[in-house]
């Protein structure tokens, strides 16, 4: 099935991998879908911490209506960030295996930082009373998670940028408030916290309305990375038509998902000094188009920038499997002129 119309495409100065770095029969334990995975460097090593949904296939999913049992989040690691990734046995959380709370059902789309030898993340987490944005610490281990706090529903899309702002934590968010802007459309905003606690000071980042190819929402993706010119932040963007048929397992799927490029203050981060008014990158490829649970769909949720200068952007392809694209980070700044 070939790419949704209007066409989008990636920019040129993105390399994509010829083909995805990790997919679901790579992992040590049940997968269906392995995706959205963050990525930092850590003790000589990248740590990629992913989502799992597990217990179903397709043919299951299409003929018989069987859903995934779980979600679960799991660790591996490798030497390059690219290839090699080996695997930590167990998923460090696992809707499988509740916990004391009755209140958390599952965590999924983890994002990960490091800030003052922290390792800290940003997690959805689903609740019986809405869907809310969470965040955790990592043991340094890799072997137990800590809730640390959570919002109230709806909120999700959390990235904590990699270190503290003016002596307090900052992340950039998407707030789901269907009655104020009407269903699906969402915009990116951003809170600050003195402890990770407590949450506010809360301002408007940038709207739907400001992403020329984007109609439905827009959130945040992965960390920002630091530049002397500012934060270099990446955004997902999503554009709906109700002409769309199936594109993938569902009956329907009439979204398509694309990232944008961004550039925020460094003293202000609630400031945009540039955005790029195309897509840096877009579903294009056949992995991204033709395969996987929901087709038309890339999703960044880690960033990493290199000594060299390179940029590794690592994206979930149609809710499916894990991709890797680079970019140099100075192309990148050229186009946030």
């Amino acid at each position: 099935m070939p790419a949704v119309l209007p066409p989008l495409y990636t920019h040129p100065c993105i390399k994509k991998t010829e083909k995805p770095i990790m997919v679901p029969s790579d992992l040590p334990y049940p997968s269906s879908l392995v995706f959205n995975a963050g990525v930092i460097k850590h003790n000589g090593e990248y740590i990629m911490i992913f989502r799992n949904d597990y217990g179903t296939d397709q043919t299951a999913y299409e003929n018989e209506g069987k859903t995934f049992a779980g979600t679960s989040i799991g660790i591996a690691h490798s030497k390059n960030g690219i290839d090699g990734w080996t695997f930590d046995p167990e998923p460090v959380l696992d809707s499988g295996k509740p916990g004391n709370d009755p209140e958390i059902k599952r965590f999924y789309d983890p994002r990960i930082v490091k800030i003052d030898g922290r390792l800290l993340l940003c997690l959805a987490m689903d609740t019986p009373h809405g869907l809310r944005g969470a965040i955790a610490e990592l043991s340094d281990d890799l072997r137990t998670c800590r809730l640390i706090s959570a919002s109230v529903p709806d909120n999700r899309n959390m990235v904590l940028f990699p270190e503290k702002i003016g002596g307090e934590y900052v992340r950039l968010e998407r707030p789901m408030p269907v009655y104020s802007r009407g269903k699906d459309v969402f915009d990116t905003w951003i809170s600050r916290s003195p402890d990770l606690v407590y949450w506010g000071r809360s301002e408007l980042v940038i709207g739907v309305e400001n992403v020329p190819w984007a109609n439905n929402k827009i959130g945040p993706t992965a960390s920002p990375v630091k530049t002397e010119r500012g934060w270099l932040t990446l955004i997902h963007a999503v554009d709906l038509d109700t002409s769309r048929g199936k594109n993938g397992w569902e009956k329907q799927w009439q979204k398509r998902y694309t990232a944008g490029l961004m550039l925020l203050d460094l003293e202000n981060p609630a400031k945009v000094i540039s955005f790029y008014d195309k897509p840096l990158i877009a579903p294009d490829r056949p992995v991204e188009t033709d395969e996987g649970f929901r087709q038309n769909v890339i999703f960044p949720c880690g960033m990493v920038a290199e000594e060299n200068g390179e940029v590794k952007i690592y994206y979930g392809a149609s809710d499916t499997c894990v991709c890797l694209a680079t970019a140099q980070i100075d192309d990148l700044l050229a186009l946030l002129k």
